[in-house]
């Protein structure tokens, strides 16, 4: 890959329009942060030295590039730790550069609270808060989060990290809670059912007695689940929904239903400041590759060269959205004043079986501009359909589009190219 390739790269959103920067300036909030920055945080490998344990070398140009391929810039802000490929191990450091973060003045910032902040979706969240100059505390058992996600901000005066479960009270001043935390992929609801219930109604309740006792503003992540297999299509947010109650997935699906029904009895028996975010499929950097959801698992077989699977006939759709869009629309909502749920996705609809034919493409795109001779083209097969899968879900937005003034702008294909390289970055340093 030459040097040029690397310049050369840009991120067009739907309208063709270059991508510079993500976030926006509205409702007295600005949270617009430039792209490569961004970028810099969860595009680059966990080291920029790689030697020998014997001996310390630079990385060379070529190597560099494959992992900054789309970072183009901010090496000053890298980890110094060492990797050492004979042994497969690293030698971190604690001598590194944090991101700039924006000087806001006490009245501009916000002490925000995080409740599974280290996870796929909170740890985004936390790196936008953070480079927009806020405070932020994150909440997280690690049950599915993991501490490397924030790691980078670790040290950094603005940030503090406590391994707490919700489940249990915690007490803390704050000014916004985002209540993020629950298992949300279904290997990992499903397997401690009680636990998921647990944490979406205790914690839930945990966390709005603290928004009531400190006078905070509290958003919650519900999620497209409460509508069930839905007999409405696209779904707007006054479908009630149709819903399992004692199925496989019920755990999460009645579990965030009963949360949204504990968040609006705090708004109106204590006059509680509540946002509802009902969110629909999102995908990223950073997501688990052994999840079970269906981007991370095609993208992570096609790099393998294993064969993609698609369960069922292919024929069930899914609508996917880009992280930096959701980061988008959830802090537009917290800063709103809608306080009625709100649908985040994306309109743009697949069939399970286009999207894996998708995937394949780009897969093998990022991979000739690498320079990868493949033995053999990834097949696609199709395996039997699991209990309750929903066979079409896309979300009606005209609500976020009219209330917030949101819509996504990341193109599947564009952020399934920036994930794409996130995960063979991934697995050419041992991470996967």
């Amino acid at each position: 890959m030459s040097s040029s390739s690397v310049k050369d790269t840009q991120t067009l959103d739907k309208n063709g329009q270059e991508i510079k920067s993500v976030g926006f300036q509205r409702f007295g909030f600005d949270c617009e942060v430039a792209l490569d920055i961004l970028r810099s945080l969860y595009l680059r490998s966990h080291y920029v030295v790689s030697a020998p344990a014997s001996q310390v070398q630079e990385l060379d140009a070529k190597e560099e590039e494959g992992h900054g391929y789309l970072t183009q810039g901010p090496n000053a802000y890298q980890s110094k730790s060492i990797f050492h490929p004979d042994t497969q191990s690293i030698s971190y450091t604690t001598l590194s550069r944090f991101a700039p973060v924006k000087l806001l003045p006490a009245s501009s910032r916000k002490r925000v609270l995080v409740t599974g902040g280290a996870g796929f979706v909170g740890s985004h969240l936390v790196d936008r808060l953070m480079l927009l100059g806020h405070e932020v505390t994150v909440l997280d058992n690690f049950f599915t989060g993991s501490k490397t996600t924030v790691s980078h901000w670790v040290g950094h005066p603005n940030f503090e990290l406590v391994r707490h479960d919700v489940v249990e009270p915690f007490m803390i001043e704050c000014d916004q809670i985002y209540h993020l935390a629950c298992p949300a992929s279904p290997p990992h609801y499903q397997f401690n059912a009680v636990k998921t219930i647990k944490t979406s109604f205790i914690g839930t309740l945990n966390m709005l007695g603290l928004a009531k006792r400190t006078k905070a503003r509290f958003l919650i992540s519900s999620t497209s689940e409460v509508y069930g297999d839905p007999e409405v299509h696209p779904q707007p947010e006054d479908y009630w929904g149709h819903v399992n109650p004692i199925g496989p997935r019920a755990c999460y699906d009645e579990g965030k239903r009963v949360a949204e029904t504990l968040t609006y009895g705090f708004h109106h028996q204590d006059g509680v400041d509540v946002r509802v975010a009902r969110i629909f499929n999102t995908y990223g950097p950073r997501m688990n590759p052994h999840d079970g959801r269906v981007v991370s698992n095609f993208i992570v077989q096609a790099l393998r060269g294993e064969d993609m699977t698609v369960y069922g006939d292919g024929k069930q759709t899914r609508s996917f959205q880009y992280i930096h869009d959701l980061i988008d629309g959830l802090i537009a909502l917290m800063n709103s004043d809608e306080s009625r749920p709100v649908n985040i996705g994306n309109g743009d609809e697949f069939t399970i079986g286009e999207f894996a034919e998708l995937v394949r493409e780009i897969v093998e795109k990022v991979q000739k501009e690498d320079g990868i001779k493949l033995e053999r083209r990834v097949q696609i097969v199709y395996k039997p359909i699991p209990t309750d899968d929903p066979q079409k879900r896309r979300p009606d937005t005209t609500r976020a589009k009219n209330s917030l003034g949101w819509q996504p702008r990341w193109s599947v294909r564009m952020g399934l190219e920036e994930m794409v390289r996130y995960y063979k970055a991934q697995i050419s340093e041992g991470s996967m």
